[in-house]
């Protein structure tokens, strides 16, 4: 039997180890991020074009290499960052496996300008697929430029899924907000399509955070700070006023390294517990300094998930150490119950001294007086005998008899009903098929027996189908605010509303300047109140970050839902009979009735011969 194991030529291994490396233009930005981080750089520039899919192009003034590490770099398994194996549990950089460069290289086109101080020119480096096309001498100034042009140029079923460039950009700016956040005493200057979106100096943590996420998120900043034998904390947390119900500002970073971490995500969440709602989420940048050997990075290519050797010991920590935070700056209300306040002396009273209390008497004063008073007085108003008080009351009784006779006047009960239809008459019979159960269902009788709705998903359903009717055909009724309104958000969240701006129009909104930093509306659909404006934009925000938003059909579906979600009756609100029964007609009207626009059963039905079968 002839041998059918082959060994794979060094192209297409590296194609296959481009797959766990390089999965979109974003993983490209942070491989050559952290490879300047670790050259040693002071300044880098970012520059992208079109979502990073035409050119992505990184610029250090690291130490830069000489011109045969250059060419050794492209290798496989070629590093300079360790040496042996026991080197992966002392890591102090960012890089260890080898495996970036060869992979990029593979699946694009590559431009490399590097030289070191001590040489008098440098190195120019051009690589297709894997393949070496031309190395010569170049001039070029101290430290390295990396650029990557046509990712996935020989793999044309990886560019295909490629979405589009604001939201491969979106990726980018994430990657980058990573690296920058971990590295406050480096420069960054990050250019998109020519424009500059970032200029970060040189500073310390709190202003870096200002500097990515603007100067309105200096007064949400609770700072962390805390030394044990075990880790050494310090970043800050949000105020627990500004919780969201999106993920953005969540960031963990271990030895200058950004990881994710839901043991201890959860365990900042549980810090909050009582302070923010359960569907929101607090924002942190939390700086962990541990021990190298107590953790294993060479876990995922990503490098973004990390192992601890004592995760319970890290998650009681990190818990009380965000609860001393928020009590420490009265964030958070402590009680004492032993103490009495009423029994502790005042500030402005601790130096006095005490003294026997003394009490004044009136000689003067005399209770009978102010009674005499009031005797001898008669006010300016004197109520006048009402003539003619005989004529109101004349035919009232008729009156009686005629309200008795008409049955079909209604009158208000003690418990004060919503109604989702406000300001309309009713067309409907009140009949009393349907009646409200638990305040969450509608039951509602039909020929076979009877239909259990639940009210919330029956409503977001029919709001569901009319906005994507109001977006299809651009019919969305908009109502003008006498005040415009002007939300603060950061620079990415500005990007995604910038990107989806021309649906929310059709919907209703109306907007004013769209700035870096800020979103003024001037006007709102007309079924969502004015209150909710900021908090229906930030769960748009949220849905947007996802990564199935992929074409002009998929931002439809996602703001149609979002919408819907946010604007539907929620469970516990108490409907009138009109409003339940045009729900109910509302909902067999829509084209699909059985489910909610996230795939949940809407109704149940409960036949006679079903509820026959319980008496048996």
């Amino acid at each position: 039997m002839a041998d059918i194991i082959k060994l794979l030529p060094d192209h297409v291994a590296n194609q296959i180890a481009a797959g766990e490396v390089v999965q979109r233009p974003a993983s490209v930005v942070k491989e050559l991020l952290e490879n300047a981080i670790d050259a040693g750089a002071t300044t880098i520039k970012l520059v992208i074009k079109e979502g990073g899919k035409t050119l992505i192009q990184v610029i250090d003034d690291g130490v830069g290499m000489s011109a045969t590490d250059a060419r050794l770099s492209f290798e496989r398994h070629a590093t300079s960052k360790i040496q042996k194996a026991e080197d992966l549990f002392n890591l102090h950089t960012k890089g260890f496996r080898g495996e970036a460069l060869a992979s990029i290289a593979a699946i694009a086109h590559v431009e490399m300008h590097t030289k070191t101080e001590e040489d008098e020119v440098g190195a120019h480096l051009k690589i297709e697929g894997s393949t070496i096309v031309s190395q010569e001498v170049a001039v070029t100034p101290k430290g390295t430029s990396m650029m990557v042009k046509n990712l996935f140029f020989n793999i044309p079923a990886r560019r295909n899924f490629l979405k589009s460039s604001q939201v491969e950009l979106r990726h980018i700016i994430e990657e980058f907000q990573r690296v920058s956040l971990a590295h406050a005493g480096i420069s960054f200057h990050f250019y998109n399509n020519g424009n500059e979106l970032f200029n970060l100096p040189s500073s310390n943590h709190r202003q870096r955070i200002v500097n990515l996420f603007g100067g309105k998120i200096k007064e949400k900043l609770v700072p962390v700070d805390e030394e044990t034998q075990v880790v050494t904390i310090s970043g800050f947390i949000n105020k627990p006023e500004y919780a969201k119900k999106s993920r953005g500002e969540q960031f963990f970073f271990v030895n200058d390294r950004f990881i994710r971490s839901p043991y201890l995500h959860h365990a900042v969440v549980s810090a909050f517990d009582g302070l923010i709602k359960k569907e929101n989420h607090p924002g942190y940048f939390l700086y962990l300094t541990v021990d190298p050997a107590s953790i294993d990075i060479n876990i995922h290519p990503t490098k973004t998930e990390i192992k601890f050797d004592d995760e319970h010991t890290l998650y009681a920590i990190l818990r009380s150490t965000i609860k001393h935070s928020l009590g420490q700056f009265n964030v958070m209300p402590s009680l004492d119950f032993d103490k009495n306040q009423n029994l502790e002396t005042p500030y402005e009273y601790k130096d006095k001294l005490v003294q026997q209390p003394k009490i004044n008497v009136d000689s003067n004063f005399n209770p009978f007086k102010e009674e005499m008073l009031r005797t001898n007085y008669r006010p300016n108003f004197q109520k006048q005998p009402t003539k003619g008080w005989e004529s109101m009351y004349v035919g009232i009784d008729a009156e009686d008899d005629e309200k008795e006779a008409d049955t079909s006047i209604t009158y208000e009960s003690d418990t004060i009903t919503g109604s989702i239809f406000e300001g309309k008459k009713s067309n409907f019979e009140t009949a009393s098929t349907t009646f409200q159960l638990r305040r969450k269902y509608i039951v509602t009788t039909i020929k076979s027996g009877m239909v259990v709705i639940d009210q919330s998903r029956a409503h977001q359903r029919v709001l569901y189908e009319r906005f994507l009717k109001n977006i299809t055909i651009k019919g969305g009724v908009s109502q003008q605010l006498l005040f415009p309104l002007r939300l603060a958000f950061t620079k990415s969240d500005c990007a995604i509303i910038q990107e989806i701006k021309e649906n929310l129009i059709t919907v209703g909104f109306v907007f004013g300047a769209i700035e870096e930093e800020e979103v003024e509306i001037t006007g709102v659909p007309l079924s969502v109140p004015e209150s909710e404006v900021g908090m229906i934009l930030d769960q748009l925000i949220s849905d947007y970050q996802q990564d199935f938003v992929v074409d002009g059909f998929s931002q439809t579906d996602v703001l149609s839902k979002t919408l819907s979600k946010s604007l539907a009756v929620k469970t516990g609100e108490i409907l009138d009979s009109d409003s339940q029964l045009a729900l109910v007609n509302d909902l067999f009207a829509c084209k699909e009735s059985g489910v909610s626009p996230f795939n949940k059963p809407i109704y149940v039905t409960i036949t006679e011969s079903d509820i026959d079968k319980k008496f048996l």
